[in-house]
């Protein structure tokens, strides 16, 4: 392998805070490994857009992408479940790191606890199409409302009792250090997580055999094969990262143990299955899944039924 660059690598990121620490998480596990790498902070389209409005394909992505390919970062670090399905194949995820939790979490007001503590027709907040489906589908009589930004404006928002609870991804309170605000986790067969949930993706330029090398240190097997399975899943189903479909693949040895399934926003048509297979054929176990999805009506769009 070769030796690391006498310079630190220019890593793109994000300008939230969570952006930043997962970014720092990044910076610290290459400095574990004897490679040294230096923020570079950019602006993406997601971050500019305006409040409570949903954010398109890519949103997060593609300023980086760009950075990277024009040659002003040397890798850029993303949530997993924000890297489009349809990739640029000069650019390649270098490394998975080892994942944090996968599923989402019940953040809510006093005696909210779970889902089931929920008085009838409270008020939750959350952007996502999948959320919003498979809440609505375990608890119909929930008013869902679309409420974005970052995690800490979002709970903001909670405090001033604009919402009386919200959906959020467990690994951004974990990594913020909030873990104190998770009333309780949900069940990935009532709410699948988006595929890609709870786990980094460090993305290089593909011709850039070195930082290849060097950010491919950082790769976790296990997480790298669930990752590419659920993603597998989305991918031949249809749609991309605002698709109400979930996807959660548990590695053990050999052995895959998928929980996946799509919803109508609206609540309807919901559909979970639960599937196991080996590794070595994770590929025909995640078109296997999709097929059965297609066949059950899934669209690969976040609209509402009838």
């Amino acid at each position: 392998m070769s030796a690391s660059p006498r310079a630190p690598l220019r890593l793109g990121t994000r300008g939230s805070t969570l952006a930043l620490r997962q970014s720092g998480l990044v910076v610290e596990a290459l400095a574990r490994v004897g490679v040294m790498a230096e923020l570079v902070p950019i602006v993406t389209a997601g971050d500019v857009r305006a409040p409570d409005t949903a954010w398109g394909e890519g949103a997060f992505v593609g300023a980086l992408e760009a950075a990277l390919l024009d040659g002003r970062v040397d890798l850029a670090v993303h949530s997993a479940k924000d890297v489009p399905i349809e990739m640029d194949d000069r650019l390649t995820i270098a490394a998975f790191p080892a994942r944090t939790e996968a599923v989402d979490v019940l953040v809510g007001g006093a005696g909210n606890g779970t889902l089931a503590d929920l008085p009838a027709g409270a008020i939750v907040g959350t952007d996502s199409p999948r959320r919003t489906g498979f809440l609505l589908a375990a608890r119909p009589d929930l008013r869902v409302v679309p409420l974005s930004g970052n995690v800490d404006t979002r709970l903001g928002r909670l405090d001033r009792g604009e919402v009386g609870a919200l959906i959020l991804a467990a690994a951004g309170l974990l990594r913020l250090g909030r873990a104190e605000r998770i009333a309780s986790r949900l069940d990935p067969e009532i709410m699948p997580p988006a595929p890609g949930q709870g786990a980094l993706a460090v993305q290089t330029r593909t011709d850039d055999r070195v930082i290849r090398a060097l950010v491919g240190r950082l790769d976790d097997p296990a997480t790298r094969l669930a990752v590419e399975t659920e993603r597998a899943i989305l991918s031949a189903a249809g749609g991309g990262c605002r698709a109400p479909l979930g996807a959660l693949v548990a590695v053990t040895g050999d052995r895959l143990d998928v929980v996946a399934g799509f919803v109508g926003v609206d609540g309807r048509d919901r559909h979970v299955t639960r599937q196991v297979g080996s590794a070595g054929a994770a590929l025909e176990l995640a078109g296997m899944i999709a097929a059965g999805f297609l066949a059950r009506g899934y669209r690969g769009v976040a609209v509402e039924a009838g």
